[in-house]
Parts: C-alpha cells; structure tokens; sequence
C-alpha cells in the first residue's frame, strides 16, 4: 500500500470514530492520535513486507539460473537433501516422490502432500496439475530439468562430489535466499563447519580408513573422488586405498582386497537397509575370515554409517550433521 493509501485509511478511522462518539476531547483526540500512529505502522510494515516478497529472487544453481517473480509458495521437491533442509527451517512443501522418503520425514508420506514421481523420474501429469512456484531438483532427476523447467520455475541442487560439504552448505543458503531463511541456514552451516574442523583434527591421528558399500551380497568400495569421498577430504579420514574409481557406484572389490588394504578403520554403507530392500545385511557379510585379519576389526573400528544418511539423504544438512557427529563419536570412542 502507498503512503497515500495508508493516509487515507488513517483519515477514514478518525472519520469513523468521530461520526461514533461525536466530538472526542483532549484525552480521547489523543488516543486517537495514538491509535492511528499504530495503524499507519502496521499498514506501512504490511505494505514493505509485501514489496520485498515480490521481489523477483535471482538462483544460481547447478545448471545455470533461474529468475524467480517472488518468494515460492508452492513448492515440490525431488531432493530428499533439499525436502530435510526445508524441514529444519520450516518451509512448507507442497509435493514429494512417493517412494524411499526416510523415516525421520515420514510425515510426508501422508496424503497432505502430493506424490509427484519417483526420486528419478517425475509423474509429469502430477506435476503439471500442482502449477508450482518452484521446483527443486537433485542428483537423481538432474536429467528430467529441462522438461520440468517447462511447467515451472526449476532449480538443479545436485551436490558435488569433488566439495560436499562445501557444495552442500551452498545448496542450504540458496534455499535460505529463496525462503528468506537465511539466519537458520546460517546457524546450521556453523554448527556444520565447526564440527567438521573438529573431526580433521581428530582424524589427523586415526589412521587409514576404507569405506564400502554393500548390496545384495557383494561390496563397492569408495575413494577420495567419489560420491563419498567426504569421508577422507572433508573428514580427514586418510584413505586406505588411493587407486579406487571415482564411478558412482564405486568399485566392485573383494574381501582379498580388502585384508591387502589393511584399513585402520572400516566405514560400511548398507544399501540394502537404506532402501528398505531384504538381503544380507552388512554386519553379516562381513563377518568373514579375511576381513577378520584386518586391523580396523581386530581394534573393533568397523563403524556402519547411518545407511539412509549417506545413501539417500547425502547433503541435507541436518543429515551432515549427524554422519560428522557419528564419526566423530567413533573416533573418540577407540582405545
């Protein structure tokens, strides 16, 4: 609203209030004075905030920029990274995928929000009829962005492998930028980033450590480029192997390989469990003579990471927080 409008409204309360209870004296003329100061404040607050809701916010993002008209108000998301965020500052989504959203969001498997896909591939027709303000794309529906981007406004939130934290923590403060949430995200960074430099300087001592990911009965194991390579160059963790593929999902190994190894510590990622499928679980596999022979079992430093944290969730930053506190815990546990 205009200075004028709010004038007008003051002007239109005074009338008001006198055709009321004819003409006020000195006491009321004040009080009246009073209230309509109020009110022109409020008025004048109301119309700053809608102004700056309405400013058209600028997104960087992994494939390009995104101009969007104002402060999304619905939102749909096919980052589970991103949906954790948003859930720890309190941003309300709209929409998810209707598949492997993890136990501590299970409240948006409720009929509350709409099932618009899989976390790879959208229900386009979903999509459509939601008309969002926003949609929020990461690793996994990095590809469907362009056809997205034709329905509505679309941002690519996808995590680098080669910077998680850092690349993670920027992803955070975008959605702070979008949503106005800057001070939250920035209380979550910090405590983030603190912990981290406290963990480097615990693991500079700890020894090598090797992290694999089991499924169905045989084993990946992950170096420092790879989509867990947090583990050695945001954590400190010095990798036992150095010569492991940066693929995706990692390096088909075998328990030789591993007693060859020889890791101080051993980091185990159970895919199986991650996504609710039934197999050997980690623990069980292995529990092998050859693996028995290494140093991180003897020493009782085999640690399984939180599977749906690192497997799904990756670079929400509540879930960031709680792999670097569970390593860290780990760490400072060992004799």
């Amino acid at each position: 609203m205009s200075s004028a409008g709010v004038a007008r409204s003051s002007e239109r309360v005074e009338d008001q209030i006198q055709v009321t209870v004819g003409k006020p004296s000195v006491i009321a003329r004040r009080l009246i004075g009073s209230l309509i100061s109020c009110l022109a404040g409020v008025l004048a607050l109301s119309a700053t905030f809608t102004a700056a809701s309405s400013e058209p916010i600028r997104v960087s993002h992994a494939q390009g920029e995104t101009t969007l008209p104002g402060v999304p108000q619905k939102v749909l998301t096919f980052d589970l990274a991103s949906l954790e965020t948003l859930d720890a500052v309190g941003v309300t989504v709209a929409g998810v995928p209707r598949t492997h959203i993890p136990k501590h969001l299970s409240k948006y498997t409720g009929d509350t929000y709409l099932k618009i896909g899989t976390l790879f591939e959208p229900d386009y027709e979903a999509v459509n009829a939601a008309k969002p303000d926003l949609i929020i794309v990461g690793a996994r529906t990095a590809t469907k962005y362009a056809e997205l981007s034709k329905i509505a406004p679309t941002i690519d939130l996808s995590v680098s492998d080669e910077h998680f934290v850092d690349s993670a923590v920027r992803n955070a403060r975008t959605l702070g930028q979008i949503f106005r949430k800057q001070a939250e995200i920035d209380a979550l960074a910090a405590g983030i980033e603190t912990s981290a430099a406290k963990l480097r300087t615990a693991s500079a001592n700890a020894g090598t450590g090797l992290i694999i990911l089991t499924t169905g009965g045989r084993m990946s194991a992950y170096g420092p480029t790879s989509r867990f390579g947090a583990l050695h160059r945001d954590f400190g963790i010095r990798p036992a192997v150095e010569t492991l593929d940066a693929a995706i999902h990692g390096q088909g190994v075998s328990f030789e390989l591993i007693l060859k190894a020889n890791p101080d510590w051993l980091f185990v990622v159970d895919r199986d469990a991650a996504v609710g499928q039934s197999g050997q679980p980690a623990a069980q596999l292995l529990d092998n003579p050859l693996v028995t022979r290494t140093t991180a079992w003897k020493k009782h430093h085999v640690v399984y990471l939180e599977p749906v944290r690192w497997y799904l969730v990756g670079g929400g930053l509540p879930s960031l927080q709680a792999s670097i506190d569970q390593i860290a815990t780990a760490l400072q546990a060992a004799p």
